[in-house]
C-alpha cells in the first residue's frame, strides 16, 4: 500500500517516514501545494496529512479533496491544543486524527484500520485457505505456522490479498511496493518477489494472467 505524507516539519516527516516505509511504500511532501500535484499522478491508499502547513492549510487541502467527492481515508496530525482544529478536521471530512507527539505503533495501527476501511475489510486478520495475515502486524500464517517474509515480498503480498479474485498489473503493483526514494527498479523485481512468495506460502496460491497480471483466486 502507497501512503501519502504531508509534513512540513522535516525531522518529523523523516522520522514517520522511516517509521511507515516498514509497511508501505511512503511519498512525503511538505506543502498542501505539492500534495495536490502527487495526488494528480499517483494513486494512494490514505494520506497522512499535519494541520499547519506552509501555504494553504491542511485543512484546506481536506475541503478541496471531499469538494471534488474523493474518498480517500484522511488522518489529520493536529497540535494538543488544537481541539478546535480537530473538530473542523473532522466536519470536513477527515477520517480521524492523531495528537503531536505521537506514538509510532499508535499511528501505525491508525493506518491500517483506516486503510480495512477504505478497501470495505473490517476484520484485522485476512483469512485466505490455509493463509492468515494480519497486516498491522505483519504477521503471515500457512497452515497455523508463521511465515517470514521480506518487507518487499510482504508488500507485494499486501496489494495481492487485498485485491483477491481480482487481477493486479505488474505497474499497479509497483505502484504500490515503490515510492519515489526507491533506487533504479529491475525490470524483473516483481517476478521475483512473486517466485518467492510461491515458494513460501504455495505454487497454485497466485495465479498469472499472461498480458494482463497476477491474482490470488477468491
Amino acid at each position: 500500500m502507497r501512503i501519502l505524507l504531508v509534513e512540513d516539519d522535516k525531522n518529523l516527516g523523516k522520522a514517520t517516514t522511516e517509521g511507515l516505509k516498514d509497511l508501505y511504500a511512503v511519498d512525503w511532501v511538505l506543502s498542501s501545494e505539492d500534495a495536490e500535484e502527487a495526488l494528480g499522478t499517483t494513486s494512494y491508499a490514505m494520506i497522512v496529512l499535519d494541520i499547519n502547513l506552509p501555504g494553504a492549510s491542511g485543512l484546506d487541502l481536506l475541503a478541496g479533496l471531499r469538494r471534488g467527492k474523493k474518498a480517500i481515508p484522511v488522518l489529520l496530525l493536529t497540535a494538543r491544543d488544537a481541539v478546535r482544529h480537530r473538530v473542523e478536521g473532522l466536519n470536513a471530512g477527515a477520517d480521524d486524527y492523531l495528537i503531536k507527539p505521537f506514538d509510532l505503533d499508535e499511528l501505525l495501527a491508525r493506518c491500517a484500520a483506516l486503510i480495512r476501511r477504505g478497501s470495505g475489510q473490517a476484520a484485522p486478520v485476512i483469512n485466505h485457505g490455509n493463509i492468515s495475515y494480519e497486516a498491522a502486524q505483519r504477521y503471515v500464517e500457512k497452515d497455523g505456522k508463521p511465515v517470514t517474509l521480506s518487507s518487499r515480498e510482504l508488500a507485494v503480498f499486501d496489494c495481492l490479498i487485498r485485491n483477491a479474485g481480482r487481477p493486479v498489473s505488474k505497474e499497479k503493483i509497483m505502484e504500490n511496493v515503490y515510492d519515489w526514494s526507491s533506487e533504479e527498479i529491475e525490470s524483473n523485481t516483481i517476478e521475483v518477489h512473486i517466485a518467492a512468495l510461491r515458494k513460501k506460502l504455495g505454487r497454485d496460491l497466485i495465479k498469472t494472467i499472461r498480458g494482463v497480471g497476477y491474482i490470488i483466486a477468491s
